[in-house]
């Protein structure tokens, strides 16, 4: 029987996540991801190849992460994706393998993923109505998100989960429709507090609706009922809920106005290659310039643990002026 390993942090926190970004490119530009010229997209040389992210996949394994999700830009458009993820699925101690996406290609590849040991999906969706996700994405097509996520229930990725920005003046009146599926879908709902990602990006403050604002909206209308509030299992930073009756639940997370970094357990690798231990920093190890210069296990083993070693207690949103890390979030990873 494996005995699994852990890694913790100097704040006491386990780290057992590791999200891994495949590409910078994207089949869509949505507002709060890229600025409306896009951004200029990593070389192929650039990128580590999918050698290189097994590699570090599986040291990261043996040192503890259970749990790995991978993420882009969009992932789907990166030649092979399936495969990477049969070869990360069949890492021993891997114990969640999913992805995050926008849905547009999920209805060509659900059925192949699943086949692969992806086990769950992420699905960003920002409005139900489509000319309104058209504008939010800049040109996508809602009705091939919607194909996706029913390819995604015949193939059985489950749970299925729905990622919905929350943005005022945007989409703050759909917040009661996006609840009511879950009714009738065993989808959660992710209500996301909009957050100041990227140099370019045009947030502004008025825009972020807070987590507790948009679950007041729901309960005006409709009671909810809490699942979970425990956020030291360091199962993810969403509060759920549930309607009466439904199917699914309903998630809020918090960044801006109720952070949850006393409970982070994550790491990210960018598609570059560099290892960040908080979304809002620009603070990044450079793993690929060990993993291209012939460095043994050993020294990668020690960049992690470094980088580990300095992650911070909290970010830059905690008190005083929030200060944004510079990559847009298409060079982060969703």
């Amino acid at each position: 029987m494996m005995v699994m390993k852990k890694l913790i942090d100097p704040h006491n926190r386990p780290i057992n996540y590791l999200r891994i970004s495949i590409t910078d490119r994207c089949n869509l530009r949505c507002r709060y991801c890229m600025p409306i010229e896009g951004v200029s997209k990593f070389g192929h040389s650039e990128i580590l190849s999918y050698e290189e992210i097994l590699r570090l996949a599986k040291l990261a394994v043996q040192k503890g992460i259970t749990k790995i999700r991978i993420t882009g830009g969009e992932p789907l458009v990166r030649k092979d994706a399936v495969s990477l993820i049969q070869r990360l699925s069949a890492l021993p101690g891997v114990q969640d393998l999913s992805m995050t996406t926008n849905g547009i290609l999920l209805g060509e590849y659900a059925v192949s993923l699943r086949q692969a040991g992806l086990k769950r999906i992420n699905i960003s969706m920002d409005s139900l109505d489509p000319e309104k996700y058209r504008e939010i994405t800049r040109g996508g097509e809602l009705s091939r998100v919607w194909e996706g996520i029913k390819a995604a229930e015949r193939a059985g990725l489950s749970p299925i989960k729905i990622n919905v920005v929350a943005i005022a003046r945007f989409n703050d009146q759909e917040i009661l429709d996006f609840a009511r599926l879950t009714r009738e879908n065993p989808f959660q709902i992710r209500f996301i507090e909009y957050m100041p990602v990227g140099s370019s990006s045009d947030w502004k403050a008025e825009d972020s609706l807070p987590a507790e604002e948009i679950k007041r909206r729901i309960q005006e209308r409709e009671p909810l009922f809490p699942l979970n509030h425990d956020r030291r299992s360091y199962d993810g930073p969403a509060r759920l809920f549930k309607l009466s009756g439904a199917a699914g639940a309903l998630g809020f997370i918090s960044p801006l106005s109720d952070h949850f970094c006393a409970f982070c357990n994550r790491l990210r690798l960018t598609a570059d290659g560099k290892l960040k231990t908080c979304l809002f920093t620009d603070t990044e190890t450079d793993i690929k310039s060990c993993l291209r210069s012939a460095g043994s296990d050993e020294v990668l083993s020690k960049m992690i643990d470094e980088a580990i070693s300095q992650k911070p207690l909290r970010h830059g949103f905690t008190g005083g002026p929030i200060k944004r890390c510079h990559r847009p979030m298409v060079k982060i990873g969703g």
